[in-house]
């Protein structure tokens, strides 16, 4: 993974003492909170509701177990003793005191952490697919390439203050395990006669407006990429609404002009860019991609003895194939049935990062999904690893099942939230959790307002919180999809309250088992047979 240089770390450390100074002037009563509003928000810090949050960045997902271990540090001494992981591949420490974040920041400096860029009009944490550099199936590691964007895109000076928050993710293979057309850019790697470049796609996003990301290019070389991100963001930069947050986001300006002219104009823009030569040396982008060479994986394949049955369950769930023979990739899921999606303690934050030191090659991964990945693990240490997670009650087998829901902190804790997000979940994921393996394959994803942080456009089943009336509402749709298969959900009808939006999903998955067919998904039925038989057993 990538180490930081004399360059990465002064910048980090500069901006520790410069946000120092600033909290104390804000505690001096030198600064208003409007004044201070704006520089607090470029260190990642938000006034929720009940205290400040500080979200970390974790750039790409990826990081050691010297960092994860800091992480529960400052969840054990800044925080209450948790930390909520992110849609965003980041993390959330919800209940921080103004006059320790300087403290904080300096901490998160000595392990190459910040939280840079994880908040305001500019081009935030760059995610990535959480297989990256283990999975089977991909055309070459993404994370070198979502580095040099990083890189690129931290204080860059034309992209400070776009018309809006920009969100960039990268992938390298066909199955999308990172909502990739959920993003402003989405970038696949691909291979076309033997040159590595991008597929790019661009106006995705969700919210109030969710739009898939129509495909801009369907190649643009490797030593061309930065070029052309640049081209695609000085078009946005230099059209975006800034008159209308509700209509600034990207996504607006390509549905508004149509991507064949936002297409033309990036071609233009392109031209221009790339005569200016600002594409990274070949030694750069060699010194950048070594950081991220594969360990050395040399551990031949074992039969493992299945006779625990919640092992076997484990391994069948949450263990994934690995492109080295005798490995296998281990998703820790952070969504203990009746538990709050996304949160670890920091006891389970040092366990999860003293079983990558011993047993993944000191790597961890952040889902967007809010679960943790042990990418490097050989096959002869799963039954250690499993029995770790399940003393630490981390070892819930249900990688993308009903009960791995994603959600937001909703109304619990923020103060753009119309509902709670929290009790739903839980509720739902006890009713469900005994019919969840027949169930199979489905996403349920809650959002408590319209910015959809838990992504509930592209949920199998989706839920919005709305305030109606005074009073907590839930919308229902379906047949999302964040996947390959990309699509955005339907609304059902009338929402319900708490109770009643359990009942609804209740019902709609006793309609999909009523009308599937053999080996059909939850999403594949849905597809074939139509919104009407579900809104009939919803509404009656």
């Amino acid at each position: 993974m990538y180490k930081y240089d004399q360059y990465d770390q002064s910048i980090v450390d500069a901006r520790v003492e410069e946000f120092r100074d600033q909290v104390a002037r804000r505690l001096s009563g030198q600064l208003t909170e409007d004044q201070f509003k704006p520089l607090r928000l470029m260190n990642g810090l938000y006034l929720q509701l009940h205290a400040y949050m500080l979200r970390v960045a974790v750039p790409y997902g990826t990081l050691d177990s010297r960092q994860m271990r800091m992480l529960g540090h400052i969840a054990r001494k800044y925080d209450r003793g948790y930390g909520h992981f992110t849609t965003r591949q980041n993390l959330q420490f919800n209940w921080i005191k103004l006059e320790d974040t300087p403290d904080i920041l300096a901490e998160l400096a000595t392990v190459e952490m910040h939280a840079i860029q994880t908040s305001g009009n500019c081009i935030r944490n760059i995610s990535s697919d959480q297989f990256a550099g283990a999975a089977a199936d991909e055309v070459a590691d993404p994370r070198p390439w979502a580095e040099l964007i990083r890189q690129w895109s931290t204080f860059h000076p034309e992209f400070s203050y776009l018309p809006r928050k920009f969100k960039i993710c990268v992938i390298a293979a066909d199955e999308d395990r990172a909502a990739m057309r959920l993003h402003d850019i989405g970038i696949r790697l691909v291979e076309r006669d033997g040159v590595l470049g991008g597929q790019i796609f661009v106006g995705g996003g969700m919210g109030r407006t969710p739009m898939i990301a129509p495909l801009i290019r369907d190649f643009v070389t490797a030593d061309d990429l930065m070029s052309y991100l640049e081209a695609c963001l000085r078009v946005y930069n230099r059209y975006g609404r800034r008159d209308n947050m509700y209509k600034a986001r990207i996504k607006i300006l390509v549905h508004e002009i149509g991507a064949d002219d936002y297409r033309r104009q990036v071609e233009e823009e392109f031209a221009l860019v790339k005569a200016l030569g600002i594409d990274p040396p070949a030694a750069e982008l060699a010194r950048i991609t070594a950081m991220f060479a594969p360990p050395a994986l040399d551990a031949a394949p074992v039969a493992l003895d299945r006779s625990d049955p919640d092992f076997a369950v484990w391994l069948d769930q949450n263990v994934r194939a690995h492109q080295a023979p005798g490995h296998a990739i281990v998703t820790v899921s952070l969504k203990p049935v009746g538990g709050i999606p996304g949160d670890a303690t920091a006891d389970q934050i040092d366990l999860m990062a003293d079983l990558a030191q011993r047993y993944s090659h000191d790597e961890l991964r952040v889902t967007h999904a809010q679960n943790i990945v042990l990418p490097h693990v050989a096959e002869r240490d799963l039954p250690a690893v499993w029995q770790a997670l399940a003393e630490a009650g981390l070892a819930e087998a249900n990688l993308d099942l009903v009960t791995d829901i994603i959600a937001c902190p909703g109304l619990d804790y923020c103060s753009l939230a119309n509902a709670r997000s929290i009790p739903l979940a839980q509720k739902l994921a006890v009713r469900l959790a005994p019919k969840q393996r027949d169930l199979g394959e489905l996403k349920v994803k809650i959002s408590g307002c319209i910015n959809a942080c838990g992504h509930h456009h592209a949920g199998h089943i989706g839920i919005l919180g709305v305030d109606k009336k005074g009073t907590e509402n839930y919308q229902l749709s379906l047949g999302g999809s964040g996947a390959e298969d990309v699509s955005l959900g339907k609304i059902t009808g009338p929402g319900f309250d708490e109770d009643g939006v359990v009942d609804a999903i209740e019902r709609v998955t006793d309609t999909y088992v009523a009308h599937r067919a053999e080996g059909e998904r939850f999403l594949d039925t849905y597809r074939r047979i139509g919104m009407q038989p579900f809104k009939e057993a919803i509404y009656g």
